[in-house]
């Protein structure tokens, strides 16, 4: 075999394997999703963390699906737990919250290449029944072939149909601030 044809035959498997690579899904199931909705005048914090999020990243069209189970967030107070979970969220009627989305700054988060990137999300929220669009921020850190995301946006509660009661209105914010924390790793086909 001749060089040249030795050299396009590289090219073409280096190619090959390069948009494998760049079409590899990344997936978590252990991610962490935070939320506080702790009002300024309560003596108490409102919060609680989920560590079962589930994503879903397609590195070559920067498409994302995220989901949490509802009644997998734990609070410290058992009794919160459960207004939560019956008045609250209704999580018999609505079992978990979706995000549906997408990067929408690609030009500047370089999946293929280690390094910390600000990125923008915009896709539709789904909490409760209602489906919103949202757009947010965060940071996505590539190394070694997976994904670390941190973000953090707001969420205000009657955009998606949940009411305080009066009685604890003072206790519970309007708006709730909702943290994550995931590490995606190559799906394995």
């Amino acid at each position: 075999m001749t060089t040249i044809k030795k050299q396009i035959l590289l090219f073409a498997a280096l190619f090959a394997l390069a948009s494998s690579l760049s079409a590899q899904k990344f997936f978590t199931r252990d991610g962490k999703v935070k939320f506080d909705a702790t009002a300024e005048s309560s003596p108490e914090q409102i919060e609680a963390l989920s560590n079962t999020g589930t994503c879903v990243l397609d590195a070559a069209t920067g498409k994302m699906q995220w989901a949490v189970l509802i009644k997998n967030f734990q609070f410290e107070k058992a009794l919160m737990q459960e207004h939560f979970n019956e008045n609250y969220m209704e999580s018999g009627k609505y079992p978990k919250a979706t995000f549906d989305g997408k990067i929408s700054n690609p030009d500047a988060v370089d999946l293929t290449k280690d390094g910390k990137y600000n990125a923008s999300v915009t896709g539709k929220l789904t909490i409760h029944g209602v489906a919103k669009e949202v757009t947010a921020w965060g940071v996505i850190t590539v190394e070694k072939g997976a994904f670390r995301i941190n973000a953090g946006f707001p969420v205000l509660l009657a955009d998606y149909k949940i009411s305080i009661p009066g009685l604890v209105a003072d206790k519970v914010g309007k708006e709730a601030k909702v943290l994550i924390d995931a590490t995606l790793a190559p799906m394995s086909k």
